[in-house]
């Protein structure tokens, strides 16, 4: 069952909340979302409820159902996204030279904010913002089922070659760093600030009662040796509770269910409260960590893109992280967001129903709140004897200075327990003397421009990685070589859906490198792929993508 028609479902239950705040323009609005409590139940009259799944369907593959929806010629006309949501503004690196640049070094990102976002836009039948669509987290909210790490080490890395599916000039590296899993048993205790925006625009159904659903089932997996605290701001801060232990459940859902929604938006003073709060109950060892919870759509203290960077660097060596939940539509702030979670040691991700609610804080809850390793760099050096030129797939807004990966001092990206991060980069090799693509040359000696030599060198790349561990501040660099021994002809099942979910985001964004990109090729690569629930959407999205785009 698709996000759109659980949203749907969301709504109608929720219809007496939207009746009431409908009208709400979030920054200067009184509506109020009225909460209640039952000594039997934690809930408002405002809930979500989860549209009923069928689990005998699930974790198999579709069926040919899909197909009719596939050659409906229905059409109605795509609406724009409201021009009070806003989105930063980037430009993607292109192709590079490796004699003149052979060092490609970027921040990890393990965000997924923009690809669930874009999944809102298509399920509403909008077209997607191009600036919203950042194609390293359409890439990461897949999973790939890379072999875990070695013992005894932090990462371990995967690499696959293959033909470029949208460029018959083109080979793909597909370049995957899996992180060590920790068993639950295991895992430190936590120190968690809710940290919530309260606001008037946060009273539509896909707002507030959503984030108390989100938090009330991360709220469930808590256990006493874990501290809670609830910090609400709107005009002003509130501590709902403060350090309460993760065993005193009724006391954390009733502090979370008795919140309403109403008045401006005082970001700043909320982030100074969560991070005192988290501060006051810090655990030496532990998982200390804000999560936000917010349309972005801040209007009070220090609220512009800048400033709310500065502040959030200021919080960064605290020992405290941050994780960046987006929600609702019409006023959302996506370039708020991203840069609150880039610069302050944290993760990103847009929740727009219950099911990813789920998968955020429940199913892969260890990824998102348990960071192993922090400032996590990558960078990689190209053999200008073998790569004529490359081109890394997203990850334009994460890119660093060569000398960076060095740096210890500069920040990068954290990453979780248990996930993986995946980088593509598009390369075109390098031609014999005596041939062009492949094809022999009659006339080779009287070309000018001869290849470097390649002095036997036949390595493709080399792969390095950098980070810190998370009780540590020393760096710990890795790296290895790699040519096309890892060439396959017939690509991997994980391969196949990277490169789709790159042409997804590449098609959205109508990049100028897109080449023979179509969503008919996404559909029908990931057909035979089809195998869990997230694939089995992007062959809808892609399908409703393509009657969107027509």
């Amino acid at each position: 069952m698709s996000n759109g028609f659980k949203r749907k479902i969301a709504l109608a239950s929720a219809c007496a909340l939207m009746m009431s705040a409908m009208y709400s323009c979030g920054d200067n609005a009184s509506d109020t979302t009225n909460g209640s409590y039952k000594d039997s139940v934690h809930s408002n009259n405002n809930t979500i409820e989860e549209a009923p799944r069928n689990d005998s369907t699930a974790g198999s593959k579709r069926d040919d159902s899909y197909r009719d929806e596939y050659n409906d010629d229905t059409w109605n006309i795509p609406y724009t996204v409201s021009p009070n949501e806003e989105y930063k503004e980037y430009t993607e690196s292109g192709f590079k030279d490796p004699k003149k640049e052979p060092l490609s070094t970027f921040s990890i990102d393990v965000d997924t904010a923009s690809y669930t976002n874009a999944r809102r836009l298509i399920e509403d039948g909008m077209f997607v913002p191009e600036n919203s669509v950042r194609a390293e987290e359409f890439i990461n909210y897949f999973d790939y089922d890379y072999p875990d790490p070695e013992e005894g080490r932090t990462f371990g890395d995967y690499v696959e070659i293959a033909n470029c599916p949208w460029n018959s000039s083109s080979k793909l590296i597909m370049i995957g760093i899996q992180g060590k899993r920790i068993a639950k048993e295991e895992l430190p205790p936590s120190n968690i600030v809710f940290l919530i925006d309260s606001s008037g625009s946060m009273a539509s159904y896909d707002k507030l009662p959503l984030v108390q659903s989100a938090f009330s089932m991360l709220a469930e997996k808590l256990t006493e040796n874990d501290r809670i605290s609830i910090v609400t701001y709107a005009g002003s801060t509130d501590t709902r509770i403060a350090g309460a232990s993760g065993k005193d459940k009724d006391d954390i859902l009733e502090a979370l269910y008795s919140i309403t929604a109403q008045g401006g938006t005082n970001g700043e003073g909320g982030i100074e409260k969560a991070y005192q709060l988290a501060e006051r109950h810090f655990i030496e060892g532990g998982n200390n960590r804000v999560i936000l919870a917010t349309d972005g759509d801040l209007n009070i203290g220090k609220c512009s893109e800048s400033e709310l960077k500065k502040l959030i660097e200021s919080k960064r060596d605290s020992g405290i992280y941050l994780s960046v939940l987006g929600f609702g539509t019409g006023n959302y702030k996506d370039n708020k967001l991203e840069a609150l979670a880039d610069n302050g040691n944290g993760n990103y991700s847009y929740i727009d129903s219950i099911e990813e609610a789920r998968r955020v804080l429940v199913q892969e809850m260890e990824g998102t709140l348990y960071t192993i390793a922090k400032d996590v760099k990558i960078q990689v050096e190209f053999n200008p004897s073998q790569v004529k030129n490359y081109r890394l797939i997203g990850y334009d807004n994460r890119l660093m200075d060569a000398e960076d990966f060095f740096d210890d001092k500069k920040d990068a990206g954290e990453v979780g327990a248990g996930h993986s991060v995946t980088a593509l980069y598009e390369v075109e090799l390098t031609e014999n003397n005596d041939t062009y693509r492949g094809i022999q040359l009659e006339f080779a000696s009287e070309h000018e421009d001869i290849p470097i030599e390649s002095n036997g060198r036949s390595e493709l790349c080399k792969l390095s990685v950098a980070y810190k561990p998370i009780d540590s501040n020393n760096v710990v660099y890795e790296s290895q070589l790699f040519g096309m021994e890892k060439y396959s002809n017939a690509p991997s099942k994980s391969f196949i859906l990277a490169s789709a979910a790159a042409e997804f985001a590449m098609l959205l964004r109508d990049t100028e490198y897109k080449g023979d990109s179509s969503y008919d090729y996404i559909i029908n690569s990931i057909t035979d792929n089809a195998d869990n629930e997230k694939n089995n959407e992007l062959i809808e999205l892609a399908i409703e993508a393509k009657k969107l785009y027509r």
